[in-house]
Formats: structure tokens, C-alpha cells, sequence
């Protein structure tokens, strides 16, 4: 047996599983504008609208894409292993998404992005909780901003 004794819980395995969804999918979608035309080029027929936004990106779409696979990857690892940095990461990536949705959504470029604001809300609201933050060794003082 380790030291760490709390179990992670289901939550934080369905949490890491959907960062490791966001690394494959971010990852896939740099792949496919790296290579127009190619093998991956059907996967925007599911977001029209996404890819004509990135190719308004030239060069740096794929750039920022890769970064949002390998902190996404990062994140999944991180809650998988239980890291408080993968904890800390994760729940800064989740704040910087919501606010991306409220922007995108208050300036009509997507009005549909609203409905990630409470979902990510939820999210971060269910990380907050005392069981999780034992499980990432942040109970006490630490959790409360350190």
C-alpha cells in the first residue's frame, strides 16, 4: 500500500478523462490543420464554424492547439496520479475556459459557448469539495488559496 491513502474519486477519474479527451481531440484537430486535405479533414463536417475560425488563425492555430493537447494531457495525468499541480493546473484551465465561453458568447462570435459557463461552474464546484481536495492533498489551510 502507498502513502496515499484517500481512493480518487469517481468524479476525478471522469474529469481525467475528459482532459485526456480534450488532448486527443485538440491533438487531432492541430494534426488535421497542419495537413488540409488529409486523412482528418472529415472530423470538421461535426464544427464547420470551428474550423473556418482557425484558419482566420493561419500558422498559430495549430500552435495553440498543440498547447491546449499538452496542457490537457498534463491536466489528465495530473488528476489521474492525483498532483496538485495537475489539481492547480486543471482548475486554472477550466477558469480560463469559462471565461473564453463568456467572451465568446457576450460578443456573439458564438453565441452557443454560453452553455459551457455553468458546466464549467459545476465542474469547479465539485473540485472545490472537501473529498477532492483530500484527495489531491490539499485539505486545511492549503485549500483555502495556497
Amino acid at each position: 500500500m502507498t502513502s496515499r491513502a484517500p481512493e480518487r474519486p469517481g468524479g476525478v477519474t471522469a474529469i481525467a478523462c475528459l482532459f485526456a479527451l480534450g488532448a486527443l481531440t485538440s491533438g487531432l484537430s492541430a494534426v488535421s490543420l497542419r495537413t488540409p486535405g488529409g486523412p482528418l479533414e472529415p472530423m470538421w463536417r461535426l464544427n464547420p464554424r470551428a474550423r473556418v475560425g482557425f484558419s482566420h488563425m493561419g500558422e498559430w492555430a495549430p500552435v495553440l492547439l498543440g498547447v491546449v493537447c499538452l496542457a490537457c494531457a498534463a491536466c489528465a495525468y495530473g488528476f489521474f496520479t492525483g498532483r496538485r499541480w495537475g489539481y492547480r493546473l486543471g482548475v486554472a484551465g477550466l477558469l480560463v475556459n469559462a471565461a473564453a465561453d463568456a467572451f465568446n458568447a457576450v460578443s456573439g462570435i458564438e453565441p452557443r459557448a454560453a452553455v459551457g459557463i455553468p458546466v464549467v461552474a459545476l465542474i469547479v464546484a465539485y473540485l472545490l469539495s472537501r473529498r477532492v481536495r483530500i484527495f489531491f492533498g490539499l485539505a486545511g489551510k492549503e485549500a483555502s488559496g495556497g
